[in-house]
Formats: structure tokens, sequence, C-alpha cells
């Protein structure tokens, strides 16, 4: 079998026509990706997240409310042991919250005997200060509390405040 040698001529042609053939094959491969628009961070480079803010309570807020509604009703509480709800009503207006944001329980029971205990609330966003005092609570307590979807704090009957 005879084996076929290309001449010096085919060669040299050849040799011309590769580049233009290395290009022309070029043109024809797909486009590369695009190149990122940030830079990529080396390997070795340590990525540490951003801290998240931590939230400080305002004075719009009910926590930060808390120590102001809290001050009013101890202070009710030291001077008079007072069941009666308009006095924690009055400290509380005074002491700078709006009324038309409050409620309270009754100072009497159904049967007319002085309750046990009272509660009162101011709403301050979607939440709600709510404290309670009387004979049967071991101490004044205030507390912050999710406000009721009706735009109210207290459950149940509460007084009506018109004075």
């Amino acid at each position: 079998m005879r084996r076929h040698q290309a001449s010096s001529g085919t060669r040299r042609l050849l040799l011309v026509l590769a580049p233009v053939l290395v290009v022309s094959l070029a043109a024809c491969a797909p486009d590369p990706l695009p190149a990122p628009s940030e830079p990529a961070p080396s390997p070795t480079a340590a990525v540490s997240p951003s801290p998240e803010p931590t939230p400080t309570p305002t004075a719009d807020t009910a926590e930060a409310e808390l120590p102001a509604f809290a001050s009013a009703m101890n202070g009710v509480w030291k001077r008079s042991k007072s069941v009666q709800g308009r006095d924690y009503i009055d400290a509380l207006v005074a002491a700078g919250f709006a009324k038309k944001s409050m409620q309270v329980t009754q100072d009497e029971t159904s049967v007319g005997n002085p309750a046990d205990s009272i509660q009162f609330s101011v709403r301050i966003g979607d939440a709600c200060l709510v404290g309670q005092v009387g004979p049967s609570v071991p101490r004044p307590t205030a507390i912050v509390m999710p406000g009721l979807p009706e735009g109210e704090c207290l459950v149940g009957q509460t007084r009506r405040i018109d004075w």
C-alpha cells in the first residue's frame, strides 16, 4: 500500500491558511458569558455578614412608654391604694397619655361591691400598656400586651371614660 505524502507546496499552503482557519472557527464559537459587574471575592477573603440593625424603642412605642405608665400608676397606688379607675386615668393623662386611647374596668362588681382589682390601659400603635391594681393583686402590675384586632386593649365590658 502506498502512502500519500503532501508536497512541500501543499504544506506551505496549509501553514499560510492555518491562522485563517483558526480565526474562522473561533468566530463560530458561542459567545462567552458576560463578565460579572462586581468582582467575585477572593477565596481567601473572609466575607462577614452585615450586622442587623437593633431596633431601639422610640417615644412612639409601648415599650418606651412603659416606665412613664408604671410611674403614674405607682404614684397613685403609693398615695392612696385607690381602686378607683378615674384616679389612674387622670394620673395617666397628667403624665401625657391620650385619654381617647384609654380603657378602664368598673370600680364595682355587678352587685355593687368594691372591685377586688381594676385594670386600665393605653393603646399605643399595635400594642397596649396594661395596668392592674387592687387588694387581690400582690402589687401594682404594668405590662405591654398586643392590642386586640378591634383596636382595644381590654377584653369584656369596660367603663366609659366621659370625664
